[in-house]
């Protein structure tokens, strides 16, 4: 039986301990052992507990996860939230309507009583973090294989939580590092009573738009605003006019001196995802599966969805959040992909591996622990190619491109669920099924839907292969001679999900077999039928994938002990540092580390949607009435650093090396696009709002000086 490998973070810190300025996305609690000497090197006067503590309040204490997949940051006594225009973009969108299109005119609360509640929207804070690394390898001392090790890491991890949190009110959870090497504790309270404050304009929150997006120079104000309510006692509570504001252990003081090049920076916040142990195979199958597959589908969905959103004003609010999350990540794989091949990012991770070859073959133990890693990864990548490839086809096509089978779903899933409920409880579940399909219909224009199903039915026929083709395929063939756009036009026209009112009227006198037959509740069973075949097939390659990927990675930390590492981003709290810093992106090209509003003015273009600049906004430009917060009759809008980031970063407070506010992090760069998979420490940035032009635009141009009032501002 081969050897169990595992290293706790106590040997990881035996391994190195001086961390590299910029790159890395470290843990709090090592901050002390890993990187503080450097920080203070670079300008940073603030210490370990200043930034994490559990025993005082600290600064992880006004950084929350917000919504979802985004950072936002405490910057007053009253719980006022900011994070980015992006963000906040779902609820902007949620308040919005033909009437009131806060997307398009901006939204500003003039009093508490203004602020808008958002159900679905909560914010969550780090209560602590906690090694248990021996508690879950001590327990897997007896497991023999990947799942079973998996298996039991899981249930451990659940009672270490459930120990941890009983009686809290607080929730918890155990999560592997290092490829499931080392595991810690996280401990959250989260708060769902949270409140739109504001909002710019998409003028302003997302000037330049998909023709921008991951590109610097950059000019978008891209912030928004929220508050956090709790109930008298300050704990977390479901909304309620009762609640008050909540008062914070610790809030962010905000400076408005501004920066200069080579100033400290830090960010706390919450990256999603980051590859950086993958391997060449996985390089590869990034460049020539899942980024081309994403580009195409998404490029031709996203055509489809701006025709429509552009000429009509209802559609556009429908749409807009669906189409900048669908069109953010389809730019980022165009980019990543660029990167990965300019920066011989495959070549380099070759180099890599040949490199762990040559050191495992030099012992017999490193053998015995070490010597199936990469063969492992190799032969799992290669043979879920084939699946792989099917199941984004099935998930960019059908899930998230033919929406009809939303609703389908919803109503097959609360179907089996009343059929098994007691009658008390029936009328609460009808309920729960009629919001449910309320929130989906809001969101979705049948007409467009259709347009959309048109184009990924021939698609998936095309690109998935035909052993993965649905059951309703045969019916295209059989009943319409292979033309799917017949088999659509009879989805559209006869399912009871194809509009609202028909789709109401079925919850109200619900019908098993009535659904057994409707078209679209078909279609969504035949396609999820093929998905659960797919990943039952994939399963294997995964497991033998999860069990090279952690050898590999345990190898690497051994093979570099004088490296000290840090684990991949996963949707857990970090801290980055960095400097201001400017850049060369070719040759002949410089970019400098900041901009200004003069930026917005010669990029106007009242002819491209992209480009267009408020009246409001030319009229504050042209009288240079910035307030305070300009800069020798300039406004200060944008600036980069040199910090490591990535999605779930957005929204993230950009700290000097006084621990005080002077930004909001939203994006990077476009040449340094595969910085997920391997940091460039000469090209990656961060991309920041100058809190300056935050602060411009709720004072000037929004008018909203009680804003402004309630926060810590230093100058």
């Amino acid at each position: 039986m081969r050897k169990i490998v595992a290293l706790s973070l106590g040997l990881i810190l035996m391994l190195g301990t001086v961390a590299k300025a910029d790159e890395g996305m470290w843990l709090l609690p090592l901050i002390n052992q890993l990187n503080a000497k450097q920080m203070k090197k670079m300008g940073a006067k603030l210490t370990a507990e200043d930034i994490y503590s559990i025993n005082k309040n600290s600064m992880k204490d006004a950084v929350v996860i917000f919504g979802r997949g985004c950072t936002g940051e405490v910057i007053s006594d009253q719980g006022l939230v900011l994070t980015n225009h992006h963000c906040g973009y779902g609820a902007i969108q949620q308040h919005s309507s033909v009437e009131h299109d806060y997307l398009k005119d901006g939204f500003w609360a003039q009093s508490l009583q203004e602020e808008i509640p958002t159900p679905g929207l909560s914010v969550t804070f780090l209560v602590r973090i906690e090694d248990v690394t021996k508690q879950v390898l001590d327990s897997l001392a007896g497991t023999k294989t990947e799942d079973q090790r998996e298996m039991k890491a899981s249930a451990v991890g659940k009672v270490i939580s459930d120990k941890a949190i009983a009686g809290t009110g607080y929730s918890g959870m155990v999560r592997s590092l290092f490829g499931g090497n080392t595991y810690y504790l996280f401990v959250y309270e989260t708060y769902t009573d949270v409140r739109m404050v504001g909002a710019p304009p998409s003028s302003i929150g997302k000037f330049g738009h998909d023709t921008d997006n991951w590109m610097w120079p950059r000019h978008t104000g891209d912030f928004s605003m929220f508050r956090i309510y709790a109930g008298k006692d300050g704990k977390p509570a479901a909304f309620s006019k009762d609640n008050v504001p909540y008062k914070p252990r610790y809030h962010f003081p905000i400076s408005i001196k501004g920066m200069k090049k080579n100033d400290f920076a830090m960010i706390l916040g919450y990256p999603g995802s980051t590859d950086r142990y993958m391997t060449s195979y996985e390089v590869n199958e990034n460049l020539h599966l899942s980024n081309p597959n994403r580009i195409f589908v998404r490029g031709i969905r996203q055509d489809i969805l701006l025709k429509d959103m552009q000429a009509n004003e209802a559609v556009n609010i429908m749409y807009a959040s669906k189409y900048a999350g669908s069109s953010n990540y389809w730019k980022n794989s165009i980019g990543e992909s660029r990167g990965l091949k300019r920066l011989h990012v495959f070549e380099k991770k070759q180099a890599q591996e040949q490199a762990f070859s040559n050191w495992v073959k030099q012992s017999p133990d490193r053998i015995e622990k070490y010597g199936d890693a990469l063969s492992l990864i190799q032969s799992a990548v290669n043979g879920r190619k084939d699946l792989s490839n099917a199941q984004q086809y099935l998930s960019e096509c059908f899930f998230s491109g033919v929406e009809i089978m939303s609703p389908a779903r919803i109503s097959s899933s609360f179907m089996g669920r009343i059929a098994k409920a007691t009658d008390a409880d029936k009328p609460a579940l009808i309920a729960d099924w009629k919001k449910a399909l309320e929130g989906v219909y809001k969101n979705i224009n049948m007409p467009t839907d259709k347009r959309v199903a048109l184009a990924m039915f021939k698609i998936y026929r095309e690109k998935a292969g035909a052993e993965y083709l649905p059951a309703f395929y045969k019916q295209i063939d059989s009943l319409y001679g292979g033309n799917s756009d017949l088999f659509i036009n009879n989805l559209y026209e006869k399912s009871i999900f194809a509009n609202q009112t028909s789709a109401m009227a079925f919850v109200e006198n619900p019908s098993q077999e009535l659904l057994d037959a409707d078209p679209a509740a078909v279609m969504a069973g035949d396609v999820m039928k093929v998905l659960r075949e797919v990943s039952a097939k994939i399963a294997p390659f995964e497991v033998d994938y999860d069990k090279g990927h952690r050898e590999y990675i345990a190898g690497i930390l051994e093979m570099e002990p004088n490296k000290a590492h840090y684990p991949d981003a996963n949707f857990t709290m970090r801290m980055t540092y960095g400097s201001v810093l400017d850049y060369v992106p070719m040759d002949g090209v410089h970019y400098d580390f900041k901009t200004t509003l003069k930026g917005v003015m010669e990029k106007e273009d009242p002819d491209n949607w992209e480009f267009v600049v408020s009246p409001r906004l030319k009229e504050l430009y042209n009288a240079k009435d910035y307030g305070r917060y300009g800069v020798k009759g300039e406004m200060p809008l944008a600036f980069i650093t040199t910090n490591d980031i990535t999605g779930g970063n957005s929204g993230s407070p950009v700290i000097n090396g006084n621990g005080q506010l002077i930004g909001t992090a939203f994006d990077g760069n476009w040449e340094a696009m595969s910085g997920d998979i391997a940091f460039e420490p000469e090209l990656q940035r961060t991309i920041s709002v100058d809190i300056r032009y935050t602060l411009f635009i709720i004072d000037k141009f929004a008018g909203a000086k009680r804003l402004i009032n309630e926060m810590t501002i230093v100058e």
